[in-house]
């Protein structure tokens, strides 16, 4: 008579024998079109991506951390003081393990706080102390004026030579009225990092 392992030990192995998984920061800020982000955290896990979320205060302004909890199976940092178990802070552990950094949407102004080095939220510090070997994407939904303005374009130079990608802007309907460039790009064409 065979015994078969139990589920909970059987699961443990396979996921010991599976390749590691990439692990995805998710920064999220305050836009109109943070509902796609719940979209885009669904997509990465779905996809086998370790996806840990980062609100920042602004986005908690139209969503709730409960359905990135939720899909990405991990908590979400919503202050620089939020603490797990242990002795080192949650957003210097997450940089020191990012493999990528995705922030969809990104605002005008997590824009500019990120070309200039500013770290006054989670989102701020783990851009700043993340690891050289991850790559970072931004994903910019924001008026096509605040797009276009010359300061957010200086700052977009700035990130670029650091070696920032830009997934967009696209052109189309924007939340406030207006057409034409600063629309969130897809959750698909986003999703392909």
């Amino acid at each position: 008579m065979r015994i078969l392992p139990k589920p909970r030990q059987f699961i443990q192995r396979q996921e010991e024998m599976m390749p590691e998984k990439k692990k995805i920061i998710l920064g999220v800020t305050g836009s109109i079109a943070v509902h796609k982000a719940v979209d885009i955290c669904s997509q990465l896990t779905k996809a086998g991506a370790d996806v840990h979320v980062v609100m920042t205060k602004d986005a908690q302004q139209f969503i709730t951390p409960l359905p990135f909890k939720t899909l990405s199976r991990n908590p979400v940092i919503t202050s620089l003081y939020d603490e797990e178990e242990g002795w080192c802070p949650a957003h210097i552990r997450l940089s020191d393990e990012a493999d990528l950094i995705l922030v969809a949407p990104a605002t005008a102004n997590t824009i500019a706080k990120l070309a200039n080095g500013l770290a006054d939220d989670a989102l701020g510090c783990i851009v700043l102390a993340v690891n050289p070997g991850a790559k970072l994407f931004i994903a910019p939904a924001l008026n096509g004026r605040m797009w276009q303005s010359q300061a957010t374009q200086s700052n977009v130079e700035i990130l670029k030579e650091r070696g920032v990608n830009f997934i967009g802007p696209e052109e189309g309907d924007l939340a406030c009225g207006d057409e034409g460039l600063g629309r969130l790009s897809s959750v698909e064409k986003i999703t392909e990092v």
